[in-house]
């Protein structure tokens, strides 16, 4: 096994990922560091830290538990910036929800493959961002995979298993080279009828970068920011710790450790199995689909993704979810600063591997630290 992903004083350290102690968690709320209640709060004043406040509170957002945990000097205040916060993250679901009709990605899956649709600044750059991660990973994660999810029950529906012809239609409305950007218009149309945009691969990631930027612009240095179980950002450390403790599950046990991480300045997104799934004569099909095949992956259990931005981790976890190992290393050849943890079925459950990858070029800038337990 490679060993990397160390960073200590203050140069950012390269070489191969340095395991101390194999352990990461995920309940169903993903990162158990924070609490997962519905708007609630917890104060706590630290003895010496220099009297800091830690706050902490949780809001129901985009289909999951948006959870920010702060440290500072005043109660007040930094209640105020978390509300910014969760302002910020209702503001990019009323926009970017597909099960909002009266969102703008709703009015653009409604118009857009009848007239160029003109696309609000923030959307346009995520919809750029998508679309090269498509061309980047030769369509592993697609935002056209709406039509494969609804097919399969996924959306607002009964699970089902489709039948291979109908499997065979949809795939004819799937693919990103569907999506027609113009980026001096800041426009989209889709060149097929019935291509629907579905974000939710990559819009937590972003909302929680978004997030990220509030709590800086407020002199925020310490926080910790998860949206339930797809994505975190660790900013700063808590005081006079070595980075944010970060705990993902074992595939098979949402009660067991499958690697721990120590996070500053950096952010992890997850994708896995366990998170939504059909049960269909006996076999589990999971949510996250293949758009070359439009059936569900197989053979992999989860995907954790480390890199310097939510967004940058997010959509990534998903593709590399479906390429598997083997193409993601080609990915990761060419593609610097990543760094991926593959859990993957070896026997029967609840065994299973795990195979760590980072870029062929590959570094940590001087303020972060990436470390896993071994």
């Amino acid at each position: 096994m490679n060993c990397e992903l160390r960073k200590r004083s203050g140069r950012g350290v390269q070489g191969d990922p340095c395991v101390r102690n194999s352990r990461f968690t995920i309940y169903r709320c993903l990162f158990v560091i924070l609490l997962v209640t519905r708007h609630s709060s917890l104060v706590t004043v630290l003895q010496g830290a220099e009297n800091l406040v830690r706050y902490e509170a949780s809001h129901e957002s985009m289909g999951t538990v948006y959870t920010v945990a702060v440290y500072g000097r005043d109660r007040t205040f930094l209640s105020e910036v978390v509300e910014e916060v969760f302002e910020e993250v209702d503001r990019l679901d009323e926009q970017m929800s597909n099960y909002k009709p009266e969102s703008e990605l709703s009015a653009i899956n409604r118009e857009a493959a009848s007239r160029p649709v003109v696309v609000e600044p923030g959307l346009f750059r995520l919809l750029e961002i998508s679309v090269r991660r498509s061309e980047e990973t030769d369509g592993a994660f697609d935002i056209t995979v709406g039509p494969l999810m609804k097919s399969w029950g996924f959306f607002r529906g009964p699970g089902r298993l489709p039948t291979r012809p109908e499997i065979s239609r949809v795939l004819e409305r799937v693919g990103y080279q569907h999506l027609k950007l113009d980026a001096e218009r800041r426009t989209i149309r889709f060149d097929e009828k019935g291509v629907e945009i579905d974000l939710g691969g990559i819009a937590k990631g972003y909302a929680v970068d978004r997030a990220v930027e509030i709590l800086r612009s407020n002199g925020i240095t310490s926080a910790l920011v998860s949206s339930g179980m797809s994505s975190i950002y660790a900013l700063g450390s808590p005081p006079g710790e070595h980075g944010w403790k970060i705990t993902v599950r074992a595939p098979y046990d949402a009660h067991k450790a499958g690697d721990v991480f120590h996070l500053q300045n950096y952010s992890l997104s997850t994708s896995g199995s366990y998170e939504k799934f059909l049960k269909i004569g006996g076999k589990n099909y999971c949510h996250i689909m293949d758009p070359h095949t439009g059936w569900p992956v197989e053979n992999m259990l989860s995907t954790a993704v480390l890199a310097p931005t939510g967004t940058d981790t997010d959509g990534r976890s998903a593709g590399f979810f479906v390429m598997g190992v083997e193409r993601s290393r080609k990915y990761l050849a060419v593609h610097p600063n990543l760094a991926v943890v593959f859990y993957l079925p070896s026997g029967a459950p609840p065994e299973y591997k795990r195979v760590m990858l980072r870029s062929n070029s590959y570094s940590i800038p001087a303020d972060s630290i990436v470390e896993i337990d071994r």
